[in-house]
């Protein structure tokens, strides 16, 4: 399932597109072949199949990768996520959603690896330490991937 968080108060990304359109609900509605409280329910934030978000990225005329970037989020609040194993959670928390910030964060503890195996004559505890970061992210994404939990 999708969720489509509100950003910042601006509204979130459908409710956005539509009004740069000048388009009322119903007539996203209408247009994407959904339901006026379909359309609703995803513009105040709650959760939406996958039809419904391909549907409502063919009509807004954005391309789907976008759209589901910006609005795929973890559902923290399913038994699923509850089921997980505490440090999963942990590492997980305050992140709600899959994005471009979190590939940023990994490619910079692998600069700052190298950086410091540069820079540092002696062994220093921060390359290792750098490295070992950027390889858990990287398998705790691979992980709530695999789950699908975003």
């Amino acid at each position: 399932m999708f969720v489509v968080p509100d950003e910042g108060g601006d509204g979130v990304i459908v409710k956005r597109l539509r009004e740069q359109r000048h388009w009322s609900q119903e007539q996203l509605a209408r247009l994407a072949g959904l339901s006026l409280r379909t359309v609703q329910r995803v513009e105040a934030g709650q959760k939406a199949s996958l039809e419904t978000v391909k549907a409502l990225a063919a009509v807004l005329e954005t391309d789907i990768d976008r759209l589901t970037e910006d609005i795929m989020i973890i559902d923290k609040t399913s038994e699923l996520w509850k089921a997980e194993p505490w440090p999963v959670r942990a590492l997980l928390w305050g992140i709600n959603r899959r994005s471009k910030e979190l590939l940023i964060v990994e490619c910079l503890l692998i600069l700052v690896g190298v950086a410091s195996w540069l820079v540092f004559e002696q062994p220093h505890i921060t390359t290792p330490l750098a490295f070992l970061f950027a390889y858990v992210s990287a398998k705790l994404v691979a992980y709530v991937d695999s789950k699908g939990y975003w």
